[in-house]
């Protein structure tokens, strides 16, 4: 397969720019994949499509305000956006500028507080930078730093973008994503579902920059997918074991949670899992253990969206993509979500 075969069209007013006013209040696409079928519902009828005994895992990764602006010593304009932190007080970051920045060279960052930092290497547009003060990258992130949203959301953020660009679940710094399948729940439908038996585990997998790169060769088997770090704790490897023996699902809430579920999977080795990933999942994975997937909408050519197509089949993923631009649902990060209820070749699909 070849990269055109995951494109589609989409227009330009189908991008959500804004979330709905509920984080509850999305459309939902529901795809079984045992009839290659599709129903439109509302995010809140999830809770109809699982049974007691499932276990939903959910990314409990926090964004950080990643987006940082400032000037070089030359008096240039520079944008930076955290790749990811490293240790206390660095954070490898892509720039933004007239000119590339050079080792050595001073950034001063604009914001209500002084804030000086120097670059100590990288290359290219990837570049290590440190807090010449020794202060927390983090820290300055909270006084400094911008929501980072992603560049088809055409606006500046908004001080409400700090609350809904990320979960009600977020507890692990270290995103310059939101894992936007999360941005779904509210605390009172969470507890509705854990009433109903449905039972929840967490994870993290720290969304990087590059979720947004785009693939650019044309041969998808040569792309190398970004590393980004996750950890499976011990207590939901036992909640997964518990639920496999009960018969219950394992439901992935996002394309991180399956990355992060099925790279733990391909380990195996103890009853937890930290470190790195660069599993790129496209048509002809074999999935070990995630059977059904909650996700939001994803950018044509993209490696979320060859996940998805690994999960649910390429033809019928792009026709529910096809259909949702026919039935105007919102796409993107703060769209509308879609659950396949089963993956491809698992067809075990329960709605009691």
């Amino acid at each position: 397969m070849g990269l055109s075969d995951f494109d589609y069209e989409l227009p330009e007013q189908s991008i959500a720019q804004y979330p709905c006013r509920e984080r509850t209040g999305s459309r939902l696409l529901v795809i079984d994949t045992s009839s290659a079928s599709l129903a439109d519902a509302w995010f809140t009828d999830l809770a109809s499509f699982l049974s007691a005994g499932d276990l939903l895992v959910l990314n409990d990764t926090k964004v950080i305000p990643a987006r940082l602006y400032g000037h070089k010593s030359t008096g240039g304009f520079i944008e930076l956006l955290v790749e990811r932190l490293l240790g206390n007080d660095s954070a490898l970051v892509q720039t933004r500028a007239s000119k590339p920045v050079r080792e050595g060279q001073r950034i001063y960052l604009d914001g209500p507080e002084p804030v000086e930092l120097e670059v100590v290497g990288g290359q290219r547009e990837f570049r290590i930078v440190r807090c010449t003060d020794g202060a927390s990258f983090l820290d300055m992130l909270g006084h400094s730093g911008h929501v980072p949203l992603p560049p088809y959301i055409e606006r500046s953020a908004i001080p409400e973008d700090r609350e809904r660009y990320q979960s009600v679940f977020a507890r692990q710094p270290g995103s310059v994503a939101a894992p936007t399948a999360s941005l779904h729940f509210d605390e009172r439908y969470l507890d509705a579902l854990h009433r109903q038996g449905i039972e929840l585990a967490y994870m993290t997998l720290h969304v990087g920059a590059g979720t947004f790169q785009p693939i650019r060769n044309r041969d998808i088997d040569a792309h190398r997918l970004h590393r980004e770090w996750i950890r499976v704790p011990a207590d939901t490897v036992r909640a997964i074991e518990n639920a496999l023996t009960r018969g219950g699902r394992l439901i992935a809430v996002g394309t991180t949670v399956c990355r992060a579920l099925e790279s733990w999977a391909g380990d195996r080795k103890s009853t937890e899992f930290q470190g790195e990933t660069d599993l790129f999942i496209m048509p002809g994975f074999s999935f070990s253990v995630v059977d059904a997937l909650l996700t939001n909408f994803h950018l044509p050519q993209s490696s979320l969206l060859m996940l998805v197509c690994a999960f649910a089949g390429t033809e019928l993923t792009l026709s529910a993509y096809r259909h949702a631009v026919r039935a105007q649902y919102r796409f993107y990060s703060y769209g509308d979500a879609m659950f396949i209820a089963s993956r491809a070749g698992r067809c075990d699909v329960r709605t009691d």
